[in-house]
C-alpha cells in the first residue's frame, strides 16, 4: 500500500484537507501520515528519513503533501525520495499575479489561537455543549438553529461539528416517546423557536442499528419502536413545515453543509 505524508511547520489540517480531497478521488487505499509541527532542520531531516523508509517498505514512492513556510525546512522535505506536491508553490504565486501583491506567509496562522475566529468558534462549542439533548431550555434565544429529531438521529455531532468548524451556536432537542403520547406536538418551548428549528431523520433500519449498538433487544431499539418515532416525527415536520434531512447516507460533514445551504447560516470562520 502506498504511503501518503501531510508535512507542515503548522498543524497539517491544510495539507491534510488538500490531500485527502485530491486522494479521495481514486478507488486506491493509501497509508495516510501526518506529520505536524516539522519546524527545524533536524526534524525535517527525520522526516525525510521517514519517507525513505515508507519507499523501502512499500515499494512505491510515497505521495507527499506539505505546506511549509520556513525555507530551510521546506527545502530539505522537498528533497525526499516521495512524489512531493508544494501546495503553497502551487497556488501562491498565481494569487499573487492576481492580486497584484506579494504573499506574506506566517507560521500558524490559519489554525491558531491567534485565529480571528477562534473565541467565536469556542464559544460556540460551549454553548452546543450546554444546549445538548434538550437539557438547557432557556438559552434558545441565542441559537443560531435548533436541531430537532429522534434520538440517535445525529444531532449531538452535528451540532458540534457546525459550532467547532463554523462558530455556529447550534442547539439540539430530542423527540422522545414522553413527548408523542397519542400524537407529537411541538412542545411550546420550541414553538416559541420554530424559524430556528431544522429537522434530522434517519431511515428506520439504519437507526434500528445504532440503537441496538448501544441497548441490544430493548424496546428503545426495536424496529417497530424506531419505525413509530420516525413516522411521527416525519408527520410533525410536514405539518409545522419545519425543513428537514435524512441523514442515513451523509456523514456529519455532508449534513452540516447542507444544512447551511438550505437555512442560508453563515459560516463564521473567516
Amino acid at each position: 500500500m502506498r504511503s501518503a505524508y501531510y508535512i507542515s511547520d503548522g498543524t497539517a489540517i491544510t495539507a491534510e484537507v488538500f490531500g485527502n480531497a485530491l486522494l479521495s478521488l481514486f478507488t486506491i487505499e493509501f497509508k495516510h501520515i501526518t506529520v505536524p509541527f516539522v519546524e527545524t532542520a533536524e526534524q525535517a531531516e527525520d522526516v525525510v528519513k521517514k519517507i525513505s523508509e515508507s519507499f523501502q517498505d512499500d515499494g512505491q514512492r510515497p505521495l507527499v503533501f506539505y505546506t511549509i513556510v520556513n525555507t530551510e525546512v521546506r527545502k530539505i522535505v522537498s528533497k525526499s525520495v516521495g512524489i512531493n506536491y508544494n501546495f503553497l508553490d502551487q497556488f501562491v504565486a498565481p494569487l499573487e499575479k492576481v492580486l497584484g501583491v506579494p504573499s506574506k506567509p506566517e507560521k500558524h496562522r490559519t489554525h491558531s489561537i491567534h485565529e480571528k475566529t477562534y473565541d467565536i468558534r469556542i464559544e460556540a462549542v460551549n454553548y452546543a455543549l450546554a444546549n445538548d439533548d434538550g437539557s438547557n431550555l432557556k438559552d434558545y434565544h441565542e441559537a443560531d438553529i435548533i436541531l430537532v429529531g429522534v434520538s440517535r438521529s445525529g444531532k449531538t455531532p452535528t451540532s458540534l461539528y457546525l459550532a467547532l468548524q463554523y462558530g455556529i451556536k447550534a442547539a439540539n432537542y430530542p423527540f422522545t416517546e414522553d413527548d408523542m403520547g397519542d400524537i407529537l406536538r411541538l412542545p411550546p418551548s420550541l414553538r416559541r423557536f420554530k424559524d430556528k428549528l431544522f429537522g434530522l431523520t434517519i431511515q428506520a433500519d439504519r437507526l434500528h442499528q445504532i440503537r441496538s449498538e448501544r441497548r441490544a433487544n430493548s424496546r428503545y431499539a426495536s424496529l417497530q419502536q424506531c419505525r413509530m418515532e420516525l413516522r411521527e416525527v416525519e408527520n410533525l415536520y410536514r405539518k409545522e413545515k419545519i425543513s428537514f434531512l435524512n441523514s442515513t447516507k451523509f456523514s456529519i460533514e455532508e449534513i452540516s453543509a447542507k444544512i447551511l445551504a438550505q437555512t442560508g447560516l453563515q459560516r463564521k470562520k473567516y
